[in-house]
């Protein structure tokens, strides 16, 4: 089992930056596929980030390239997601999710991620 605690959000101006921290526990998480999704309201959960732990391959939809980065600190079993440039459309309840599997690739879609946090709410302010 491997349990998940988000931290980070909060409110900020349009333009702005944070960096949301998935910090683990129960488990090592360098072996472990990490992603990040976000929903918000009246819209269903998305994929913004993910890192493959076999290769630390990475992904992110093209609403977010160039301005997320996804990382993790084995050394702090923790991973992060930095924002910059953020925009009024990326208002949502963050979610870090951890998976385990031997792929190449990054997993995209939320029913491959078998651990979940509670969400960290990030709004973002014109």
């Amino acid at each position: 089992q491997v349990q998940l605690v988000e931290s980070g959000g909060g409110l900020v101006q349009s333009g702005g930056s944070l960096r949301l921290s998935c910090a683990a526990s129960g488990r090592t998480l360098s072996s472990y596929d990490m992603g990040w999704f976000r929903q918000a309201p009246g819209k269903e959960r998305e994929f913004v980030a993910g890192m493959t732990a076999r290769n630390g391959r990475t992904s992110y939809p093209d609403s977010v390239k160039g301005r997320f980065t996804i990382s993790r600190d084995n050394a702090e079993n923790t991973a992060y997601l930095q924002m910059n440039s953020l925009q009024l459309d990326d208002t949502g309840v963050y979610y870090c999710a951890a998976g385990r599997s031997f792929r190449l690739t990054v997993a995209r879609t939320a029913d491959e991620y078998s651990y979940w946090g509670q969400g960290t709410q990030v709004t973002v302010s014109s």
